[in-house]
């Protein structure tokens, strides 16, 4: 057996243990002292786990299952169908297999490339969009199949429930940041940089240095995962123990990124993970990114430095961080450097 499936293969009661499960249901009822409260327990889970589950969120069951529904249709299409759809420059599209790889981890070093595909959606902007018409970058259009009718329905209705949560969020983990409630908002505006992931794993196979998706660290703000009942995925815990968290009814697993640790000034954690696929089932997750406009300066935040805790980063634009990201880590992206942006958006 692969290590990282002999370590994650632990007790479900002590996965539990270490990953908070948090209650929305409060802080949505606009109960008293319950944002400071969520922000307490936000806190908690990101600075010592880096992740969390969400009970109570608000988005239906029946909208999830849909979700689930339309990514099994679009995966079951042919490839040839698949491919005339191929992810582009904005990373929008779809992503086929063993056309990724970790690169950009810092937690493992990747020689093998993901064993997964992909399709990515975002706002779904027009023609006459003025980021489509001015070809913004990083601000593009969707791209839809010809011959899958209720597919971008379906997925744009889960899109902008998953969307409405992470905005919703924001008040909270400004709170947990040592912020007033509306701090985030402004980085967040103007149809913040927010993806969508359709992920369809087939039963890894392990040669070597292999994993449906490597060891890595989320470039977003946060993460929002739905999962089916096919496990796979593992969590370093801050011990170096990897744990498999296990599947709870009616919640959501979300995730700290790369971008809140940025704020936080390593407060947060943006805590490794990665998934590979025993057995002969295929696994199907979804993953909703959720994370500032990309014409925004990501800095650290004021109340997370002290005399004895100075900035660890620089600002820097949230086009040129996703960028750095894209190129590292999917092969169409290889020849792209990194460039300053801010103008072309202005």
């Amino acid at each position: 057996m692969h290590l990282f499936q002999q370590q994650a293969a632990r007790d479900v009661d002590a996965a539990l243990a270490q990953l908070p499960i948090i209650d929305l249901g409060p802080y949505f009822r606009g109960q008293d002292g319950a944002l400071e409260a969520l922000a307490a327990e936000i806190l908690d889970a990101g600075s010592r786990v880096g992740f969390f589950y969400i009970k109570h969120h608000g988005v239906p069951q029946d909208l999830i299952d849909g979700a689930f529904a339309q990514s099994k249709r679009f995966h079951a299409l042919p490839l040839e169908a698949k491919q005339r759809l191929p992810l582009d420059q904005n990373n929008i599209g779809y992503l086929a297999m063993n056309t990724s790889m970790q690169a950009h981890s810092t937690v493992h070093k990747a020689t093998t490339p993901n064993q997964n595909e992909s399709f990515f959606a975002t706002h779904d902007r027009g023609l006459d969009h003025p980021d489509v018409v001015k070809g913004t970058p990083l601000r593009g259009q969707n791209q839809w199949p010809d011959d899958l009718p209720g597919f971008r329905e379906g997925v744009m209705a889960y899109f902008r429930e998953l969307n409405a949560l992470g905005q919703r969020l924001l008040a909270p983990f400004a709170v947990a940041l040592g912020l007033p409630p509306d701090a985030l908002d402004e980085d967040f505006a103007d149809e913040n940089n927010a993806n969508l992931r359709l992920l369809h794993y087939p039963p890894t196979k392990l040669v070597d240095n292999d994993f449906g998706t490597a060891p890595h660290t989320d470039n977003s703000f946060m993460t929002i995962l739905a999962r089916s009942e096919v496990p796979g995925l593992a969590i370093r815990m801050p011990s170096g123990e990897w744990l498999a968290p296990p599947l709870i009814p009616g919640t959501f697993l979300v995730n700290i990124g790369n971008m809140l640790r940025r704020i936080s000034n390593d407060r947060f954690l943006s805590t490794p993970h990665g998934v590979i696929v025993d057995g002969q089932r295929d696994r199907y997750s979804i993953a909703y990114f959720h994370s500032p406009n990309p014409y925004r300066m990501i800095a650290v935040a004021p109340s997370c430095t002290d005399a004895d805790h100075p900035p660890k980063y620089e600002p820097r634009l949230y086009a040129d961080l996703m960028k750095e990201f894209y190129s590292a880590n999917y092969f169409h992206q290889k020849d792209h450097a990194t460039v300053e942006m801010k103008n072309q958006y202005d």
